[in-house]
């Protein structure tokens, strides 16, 4: 083993933004992905070396993970992708971090902590945008009220998505939108509104299956998790669709339609957009008697954060920062880690 580490899908948008920032720091990471092409193009205007494989080829991926100590796995849907590459991690002994915001991914690498103990490796999926502000957030609402007993997030600023997020929301379409209750996931026929005051005035809001479902209940214990997005078009149409359209667009034929579509987008935000950008987190805790803290997070556009955090993850983790398991990035460096970060200012709301 070595100091190394891969980034897997360094072909994609964030793949590529995350390459391009690893060369602006020093970092000297082995890029993969599946065409070998797009790939070599990639390591090419950053002097990085690369090897091309797919998941699926067992005895390729065993190899080339032999090589480092940690991969940053980028390569969506996770849903297909991170069981192989976790598999892997697991033989190898190599540390696996990715950028999912899928529920059901946390939750599966949450499942095989004693198993990654014993393999001497860290787990933690979600090492951008999803979920380390609001991850970083619920860590930070819990300590301003140790009894609460129930978490609300809520997020605005999200402006134009990579082909790979679109393609994951396709994915999502017929399984409603989730939330936890009692401490269990559970899928509500109608998502929750509210409105909600980000700092320029009362916004709409409309609750989504966001990672935080997921994973703040690991990071905080608290039993009762709902997460919000600002209200968009695009949300508008997905909280109206009733259970047959949504049963109708899971259907195998109109997932390739629908992904077909999203094949014509643009592949991701301009560095413009990336520079102008910003996304507001709110955190919210309530206890059982209706105490109430309200806190506020502002950071970089989320893509611009991505490459931020899930690098110093990694450069932690090569570091020996770490602890074998699965980790929320919370639990594994606190609930200030964020605010490490150029652009990112935190602040309570009523103290």
């Amino acid at each position: 083993m070595t100091d190394k580490f891969m980034i897997y899908g360094a072909t994609g948008y964030t793949g590529k933004l995350v390459a391009r920032t690893a060369k602006a720091l020093g970092m000297n990471p082995i890029l993969a992905a599946r065409n070998e092409a797009r790939l070599k193009s990639v390591a090419g205007q950053h002097g990085f070396d690369y090897r091309a494989f797919d998941l699926t080829d067992t005895p390729a991926l065993t190899e080339a993970l032999a090589e480092v100590d940690a991969v940053l796995h980028i390569a969506g849907p996770f849903s297909a992708t991170s069981k192989p590459m976790l598999d892997a991690c697991m033989r190898t002994g190599t540390h696996y971090l990715d950028i999912t915001g899928e529920i059901d991914v946390f939750e599966a690498c949450a499942a095989r902590d004693e198993e990654a103990r014993e393999a001497g490796i860290m787990v933690m999926p979600g090492v951008g945008f999803d979920v380390v502000p609001s991850d970083c957030l619920a860590a930070h609402m819990k300590a301003r009220m140790p009894d609460a007993v129930d978490l609300v997030l809520s997020i605005s600023g999200l402006g134009a998505m990579s082909r790979g997020t679109a393609k994951t929301g396709v994915e999502s379409i017929g399984q409603g939108m989730r939330v936890r209750r009692d401490g269990r996931i559970v899928a509500l026929k109608v998502p929750p509104r509210a409105e909600l005051d980000f700092g320029e005035g009362p916004r709409p809001t409309i609750a989504v299956g966001w990672g935080d479902v997921a994973t703040a209940f690991y990071s905080t214990g608290i039993s009762n998790i709902t997460v919000y997005f600002e209200a968009s078009p695009q949300l508008e149409q997905m909280a109206t669709l009733g259970g047959f359209k949504r049963w109708f667009a899971s259907l195998g034929f109109m997932q390739r339609r629908l992904k077909a579509q999203v094949d014509q987008m643009p592949e991701g935000p301009t560095d413009a957009e990336r520079r102008e950008g910003r996304a507001v987190l709110m955190g919210e805790a309530t206890n059982a008697t209706g105490d109430r803290v309200v806190s506020r997070l502002i950071t970089p556009e989320g893509y611009t954060l991505t490459a931020m955090t899930s690098l110093e993850i990694v450069r932690r983790t090569l570091a020996g920062d770490m602890q074998p398991g699965f980790k929320t990035p919370s639990l594994a460096f606190g609930a200030d880690f964020i605010t490490e970060f150029d652009g990112c200012r935190r602040e309570d709301l009523n103290v």
